[in-house]
């Protein structure tokens, strides 16, 4: 029944995402050609309130839990399990006075309005991941520019979405390169529940009425531990709340 009542609510939904993307393109493009940095940032910030917004058009909800978690100027690196697009839309907005920069892979660069000039212009980096060799100093960029900015880094150390919200086994060379080149950063878990339910259909129609969940945990200062107990600390804090929300479905 759902998927049924979803249909025409997600063609709504799609026309106004899509309009978004579409108006915003020649906006970020004017904001950083004429006046910089800060003002593309806004335009991107505010793209993403309008993709928040389009979101609840199907009934969608967002919790953020523990921001105030968050250390201040200093650099921060994200690091969150991988359910959907809707876990980027969020963190952008929700986020976004971090300045969060995306690891992301290359085919996202081209031929999406706002979304390919944003990870190209925007302070991201994209990543080729069947080439390991380019993706190291390519990430090891990212890193030395959250660590001289104090801005945050944002990686998906799963590597892939999770269509069923079971969380994957974590990769450690990109957090690893990160945390090599942002010596003072802060590694910030999160946890991210149900967003794979916006897309459980596919990416037509959209699922309906899902309350998303971001759940911060508290910051591991990067220079207090070594590299492998700092990201078994990190894994075990993303996934706990979410196998305990499995348990429990």
């Amino acid at each position: 029944m759902e998927k049924l009542i979803s249909y025409p609510i997600s063609i709504i939904y799609y026309l106004c995402f899509g309009l978004c993307l579409v108006v915003f393109h020649p906006i970020q493009w004017l904001c950083l050609n004429v006046f910089g940095y800060q003002a593309h940032k806004k335009s991107v910030d505010y793209l993403n309130f309008f993709l928040v917004r389009c979101t609840n058009i199907i009934g969608t909800t967002y919790s953020f839990k523990n921001r105030n978690l968050i250390p201040a100027n200093v650099p921060i690196i994200f690091v969150a399990n991988h359910q959907s697009l809707y876990d980027i839309v969020g963190i952008i907005w929700y986020l976004r006075r971090f300045h969060p920069k995306f690891v992301s892979k290359k085919e996202l660069g081209k031929g999406i309005p706002s979304v390919s000039y944003n990870l190209r212009h925007g302070g991201s980096v994209l990543i080729d991941r069947k080439d390991p060799k380019q993706a190291i100093p390519t990430i090891k960029s990212l890193g030395e520019y959250i660590e001289k900015n104090s801005r945050s880094a944002v990686i998906f150390p799963e590597g892939t979405r999770s269509k069923d919200g079971k969380p994957k086994e974590f990769a450690q060379s990109g957090l690893k390169i990160l945390c090599k080149y942002a010596p003072s950063a802060y590694v910030v878990p999160i946890s991210i529940n149900n967003s794979w339910k916006m897309v459980k259909f596919g990416a037509f129609p959209m699922g309906l009425g899902n309350k998303l969940e971001f759940i911060i945990h508290e910051p591991i200062a990067v220079r207090d531990f070594l590299f492998e107990e700092l990201i078994q600390k990190t894994e075990k804090a993303v996934v706990q709340p979410l196998n305990s929300t499995l348990l429990q479905s």
